[in-house]
């Protein structure tokens, strides 16, 4: 939540910066700086600004391809196209491998080293498990242990995602109601059986008492 809140303010001055820049160099800049930045982990709504258009079609083009990137791309992503993307800075591949994590906590919640490793490109674990602690637990964009995620910050959407959550949601949603369903039919039956069994206690109660008026009249 910390980590959303943050963004907000962080998207929001990009966005008004964004608006008063006319040039494809200072737009260009803007992406570059967007990217580099340690708090900012979504970009939808920098990418949907209409003034980046005008980087379409010039040699700064590239960086809006660059911006799509870090909004719904990996570090295998960027290697397969460096060719054809500016060179990023140290800042932009430290961030594209946060993000990176983020993507892979959304398929499982048990990353392996081997995995991390071979898509992270890290050589070896301490250097990984170097990353995993000071770059993505202490920044607060991912919870749990060094092998198992509790909490990721969302990436952005991509076209065609948000039905699919949609039906994972209404799936979820009618499980939910279902297993409600069956919770209520099992307390309604154990207050049906508490009540069953008390009712026997006391009619039990009720014949060792007649019982004991017995003996005592007979004696």
């Amino acid at each position: 939540m910390e980590t959303e809140e943050g963004q907000a303010q962080v998207i929001q001055h990009f966005v008004n910066k964004a608006s008063t820049l006319e040039t494809t160099s200072s737009l260009a800049n803007l992406i570059a700086e967007a990217t580099s930045h340690p708090s900012l982990f979504a970009f939808s709504e920098i990418l949907s600004l209409p003034n980046l258009l005008q980087l379409q079609g010039t040699e700064d083009s590239a960086y809006i391809d660059l911006l799509r990137l870090f909004a719904y791309g990996t570090w295998r992503d960027y290697k397969g196209n460096s060719a054809l993307l500016p060179k990023l800075l140290p800042d932009q591949i430290l961030k594209l491998k946060q993000l990176t994590v983020l993507t892979l906590s959304e398929t499982t919640k048990v990353l392996s080293y081997n995995k991390l490793q071979e898509e992270l490109e890290v050589s070896n674990v301490r250097e990984l498990e170097d990353f995993l602690i000071n770059d993505c637990m202490y920044t607060g964009i991912v919870k749990g242990k060094l092998n198992q995620v509790q909490f990721a910050a969302e990436r952005d959407l991509m076209h065609g995602q948000l039905g699919s959550m949609i039906d994972t949601l209404g799936n979820w949603l009618a499980t939910s109601d279902t297993m409600l369903s069956l919770t209520e039919e099992k307390i309604d039956w154990a207050s049906k059986m508490c009540q069953l069994n008390m009712d026997r206690q006391q009619e039990l109660q009720g014949r060792i008492d007649g019982a004991k008026k017995n003996i005592h009249y007979n004696v």
